[in-house]
Order: C-alpha cells, then structure tokens, then sequence
C-alpha cells in the first residue's frame, strides 16, 4: 500500500513486494519541505504483541495520524479487534488528539453487495472505538479507493489547506472554470480543491493533531496484487444536458481518484520509456482540461466546460498565479 501512493509503483508489481517484519520507518519528503515520518507496522501476532508490550510508549507516542488496516475477509476478525482496542487503548493514553483513519482493505474480493459489506464494518468499527472519532474507507488497489482514503489523511497534516481551496476558488473564478484541483507533485494526492456548487467538498475540516510534520502510522496488514486504470472521461464527470437549474455538468464524486490513477498510470508510462512527464491538455467536445506544474512541488488541474476559453488563456493564468500559490505553499509546510 504504501509502495502504491508514495513510490509510484503500480499495482501490478506489489505482488513482488515481501511482508512488513516488525516496524519499518521511512521519512518521506510531501510538498517538498514537509517530512512525514511513516511508522510502517508488521500485523503478525509476534510483532502486534511487541507493539503492545515492549514498544508501546515507543510506537504511540506523538502519533499524528494513525492508520489502521483490516482485512474485510479477517479469518480472525475477533483477535484482530482484540490488538484494535489495544491499540486504541494505548492511542488515547499517549497520542489522544491524534486523527484515527480505518481502512477495510481488499474490498475487491466482496462478492455480493459491497456497499452493504462497508457499511456492516463500519458500524462495527464505530462500536468498537468507543468514544474515539474515527473515519472508515472501504479500500482496494483494483481502484480509486486507495488514492480517496490517503488524500483524505494527507489533508489533515496540512495546517492551511482552508486557504488553498479559497484561493482556489478565486482562481477558478478567474478562469471561468468548473473546478480546479491541485496535487501534490510526487504522489498526486489532492491537497486542495475549489469549491464547485454541484459538488460536495471531499475533505471536512480537520481535526488537531499532535505533531505538526510528523505522522507515524501503525497498520495490521500491506496490499499485493493488480490493478487498472480510468477512462479519461473521469477528469469531469458526466455531462447532462438540460440538467436542473441550469448547470449541465454532473461532477463524478470520484474524480478526484480517478484523476491521480490515471496521470500515475501515464508517468509510469513515460518512465518506462525514458521520458518524462510534463503537463497534459486536453480539448474534447464535453470538457476541456489544463494539467501542468503550479509550483516545483505541485500540479494543477484545470477543468472547463466553455468552448470558448482556449488553453492558451488557461496556461497564462497558471503562470500569473504560481509566485502567489508558492508563497502560500511555504506557509503550508511552514506553520
């Protein structure tokens, strides 16, 4: 999982990749000068009762952001809510404000209604953390899942991401664009979006946490296997004419992922090939879409319905607009 969003490895080449043993730890730089500390942690038996005894104080302490993965088809789900409540238990005495994330994982393995599945797990999830708040994505690396699940934990280590979506705002305004969603270069993961009407803002408003640039993570379990890729049409959505209220443009509520898959899928590409990825327009009858560098850790992605806004225009607002959204950057990475 980790390979999969932080070393642009595609799915089809986890399968390669070993069991974590014990606790991996890796510094991984985000926005550029933002230092996450990823506590990558075994789920075996030995290693759960290590984490628990001998390691505690040492695992839980100053946690920012704890990611916890379960499999949805756990030959053990009891013993592993077991080391959970352990878990939480030594969450809330060394790390109490910190954000907790639960990822069902390999829900591409449900056979019948999935939805129903997540829904029954995150019930018994909620129950089983008591008190602690906690946020449950149902996850797969057969789809966008994965991308929605660590955008949204990557949004709570970012102190202004407010301001970025309302200067995103403006500048969509400007642009006289639908949406504007700005990714984080190495990983494209979406920091910051505008704020269309149609659309519900993908990230609520974050909780605090304890360090401010350092994230350890615990998890029980890694995901191995295959993956696919989206249809470009995913960059806007659906389009339907004569829609009420006289917008025709329904926003897919997975865009967000989609669009990360897809332009990972396609560096992947260009690096097999020796060549590297720069920017991406796109001009087709629905949509027009601008991706390209907005600062030297971010990229931008601009999405128009009006056929008269020529991509030109769009590369030069890019332009006038990247000093100011680099200044708001280092006050990001800063605070």
């Amino acid at each position: 999982m980790r390979s999969l969003i932080f070393s642009n490895n595609p799915a089809s080449l986890t399968s390669r990749l070993g069991a974590t043993i014990d606790v991996e730890q890796n510094h991984v730089r985000f926005l550029g000068d933002l230092i996450l500390n990823l506590w990558d942690c075994g789920g075996q038996d030995s290693f759960m009762d290590s984490y628990l005894s001998t390691q505690r104080s040492t695992i839980f302490q100053h946690v920012g952001v704890l990611i916890y993965v379960f499999e949805v088809e756990s030959r053990d789900m009891s013993k592993d809510l077991s080391y959970y409540r352990d878990c939480i238990d030594s969450l809330r005495k060394f790390s109490p404000t910190a954000n907790v994330f639960l990822l069902v994982h390999k829900m591409d393995l449900v056979a019948g209604d999935k939805g129903a599945q997540l829904e029954k797990k995150r019930r018994e999830l909620q129950h089983e953390s008591g008190e602690v708040g906690v946020t449950v994505f149902g996850t797969s690396i057969y789809d966008e899942s994965l991308y929605k699940a660590w955008s949204r934990i990557v949004h709570t280590i970012i102190p202004n991401a407010t301001i970025l979506s309302k200067h995103l705002t403006t500048f969509a305004e400007a642009c006289s664009a639908t949406e504007v969603i700005l990714f984080e270069r190495t990983t494209f993961l979406v920091i910051a979006t505008s704020n269309p009407v149609q659309a519900e803002s993908p990230f609520p408003p974050p909780r605090a946490i304890t360090s401010g640039s350092s994230t350890p993570t615990a998890s029980t379990a890694l995901a191995t296997s295959n993956g696919i890729s989206s249809p470009p049409s995913s960059l806007s959505g659906t389009v339907i004419p004569g829609a009420e209220g006289g917008d025709a443009h329904k926003l897919n509520a997975t865009r967000y992922e989609r669009t990360s898959e897809l332009v990972k899928a396609l560096k992947h590409s260009c690096s097999r090939v020796r060549e590297e990825f720069y920017a991406l327009e796109m001009e087709l009858p629905e949509f027009t879409a601008v991706l390209d560098e907005m600062t030297k850790n971010t990229y931008v992605l601009i999405i128009v319905h009006d056929p008269t806004i020529e991509t030109a225009a769009l590369k030069i607002n890019i332009r006038l607009a990247r000093q100011k959204f680099e200044e708001l950057q280092s006050d990001s990475v800063g605070s």
